[in-house]
């Protein structure tokens, strides 16, 4: 079972957010994808909006770096991890240009591109970029077909849908897998269906553990009705962790203790399926994060 990270700093919800994050900036993030690096983790994640109303700035911020520049960004300061987008909300632009931008970043990390996507939520975000919200199931359908055209070998693509139509257009530089992987993100029926049938894998938008034995065994349903066999990564986002006995208060819901306790209770994941976990660390700054992080890759990963 493998093991990612959502990266501090660059997504400032009030969810999950640690107060120092709001002084911090790209020395920090450098910091830490180096450390998951170093720590062997499989992938760093950035989020993706484009512009918050205020209506929702107070509880979401108005912080969210771009993952495209982001991810570039920290391919060039590391050497081996992964680069996941969770989630780009590739239904607010053409695929055409998606496509170009992580292409170019796939191009120039060496292959370690993850494209994971969702439909998206924020109704005034769609509006404003002049993309239809009520119907953005469909659109981010049709943008999954498009991009598995335009990301694939051909460099000049072909689509033909009913919200998107090209061919004869070339694009280089390839990426360069032969293959990028697909993640949807989301865990309502539409977006479980839609991972389960057009994506290498699953992005789970905070199930519970009680309710993920369901939701894998629907993705194992639907793809066995339509027979489709591929490799397919199944993902879950644990709890919040805390490597040892914290000396503060890190809330109830937070998993803490030595390193055998903590992968005893991860493995529960294993046992339901699951692929791959996104970890996230209780933590009041830089110094604690990255300790945290390496004592997760030293101590807790190899009892996984």
């Amino acid at each position: 079972m493998s093991y990612g990270i959502q990266l501090p700093v660059q997504s400032q919800s009030t969810l999950y957010t640690e107060p120092w994050e709001a002084a911090a900036g790209p020395d920090d993030l450098v910091a830490i994808a180096r450390v998951a690096d170093r720590a062997g983790f499989s992938y760093v994640a950035c989020c993706d909006h484009v512009a918050v109303p205020r209506r929702l700035a107070p509880a979401m911020s108005t912080v969210w770096y771009d993952p495209v520049a982001t991810l570039a960004f920290l391919a060039a300061a590391t050497e081996h991890i992964r680069l996941l987008s969770h989630v780009a909300v590739v239904g607010l632009r053409h695929p055409l240009l998606t496509a170009k931008q992580y292409a170019t970043l796939d191009h120039l990390s060496g292959g370690r591109l993850i494209l994971g996507v969702g439909a998206g939520h924020v109704e005034e975000e769609f509006s404003a970029l002049g993309v239809d919200f009520q119907h953005r199931g469909a659109v981010l359908d049709e943008t999954i077909d498009a991009l598995r055209a335009a990301l694939g070998p051909d460099e000049f693509p072909e689509h033909h849908g009913k919200l998107y139509d090209f061919e004869g257009l070339g694009q280089r530089p390839r990426p360069t897998q032969s293959h990028i992987p697909l993640w949807v993100g989301g865990s309502s029926p539409a977006a479980v269906r839609r991972a389960a049938l057009k994506g290498d894998g699953w992005l789970p938008q905070g199930d519970p553990r009680d309710r993920l034995p369901e939701q894998i065994a629907r993705i194992r349903r639907l793809r066995e009705e339509v027979g489709n066999e591929e490799p397919f990564v199944i993902g879950a986002i644990t709890e919040p962790l805390y490597v040892g006995q914290p000396a503060w208060a890190v809330g109830r819901r937070t998993l803490t203790g030595p390193p055998d306790a903590l992968a005893e209770s991860l493995r529960a994941y294993r046992a339901m399926g699951v692929d791959q976990i996104q970890v996230r660390f209780r933590n009041r700054g830089r110094d604690e994060l990255a300790d945290q992080i390496a004592a997760f890759g030293a101590e807790v990963a190899p009892l996984l």
